[in-house]
């Protein structure tokens, strides 16, 4: 086995000479931040203004929802931490949807609004499409999937995170 033995026929840039492989790559995770940026904004404000969502019982409530996942839930007590406040819990997870989505539209403070988003997706997870069979019909799942690369990668692109990087290495004299 040889180490160090290169592959790549791509030369490192050092000039800063960058071909559309590179862009790509730092382009990369752009698409899947607006995407879920976008959906969840669109969750959260789905959820606060649907006049039946948001109560304690009666048909699409959250309530009657928590209810009937209760028992097909992998973590039923996560569920009965919901039922005790069902009108509470819904605006609790509507505002989550909509900081998580804005905060990762905007790439403020990116990895903290990612990690948001994987706690809401992995906490749907593990009650509301539990049941789904196959696991792959239930769409938190893949969510929950989906926000790893932006717990590990932030928002490197286009972001008010990066914007404020790029202030704090002016203004240090490009150092850090």
């Amino acid at each position: 086995m040889t180490h160090g033995m290169h592959t790549d026929t791509h030369p490192p840039y050092l000039d800063g000479d960058r071909d559309w492989r590179d862009s790509a790559t730092r382009y990369a995770l752009l698409p899947l931040r607006v995407f879920l940026g976008v959906t969840f904004i669109y969750a959260g404000l789905d959820k606060l203004t649907d006049s039946a969502f948001l109560k304690d019982s009666g048909s699409g409530s959250v309530g009657d929802m928590m209810r009937a996942v209760h028992d097909s839930a992998a973590i039923p007590q996560m569920v009965d931490m919901a039922l005790e406040s069902p009108v509470g819990f819904g605006y609790a997870i509507a505002f989550g949807e909509l900081a998580v989505g804005i905060g990762t539209l905007l790439g403020l403070l990116a990895r903290l609004a990612a990690l948001g988003g994987a706690l809401i997706s992995l906490s749907l997870w593990l009650t509301v499409s539990w049941a789904s069979d196959p696991y792959y019909y239930g769409n938190d799942l893949p969510y929950l999937m989906a926000w790893l690369p932006l717990v590990l990668a932030g928002a490197p692109m286009f972001s008010v995170d990066a914007a404020i990087r790029a202030r704090r290495r002016q203004r240090l004299g490009g150092y850090r």
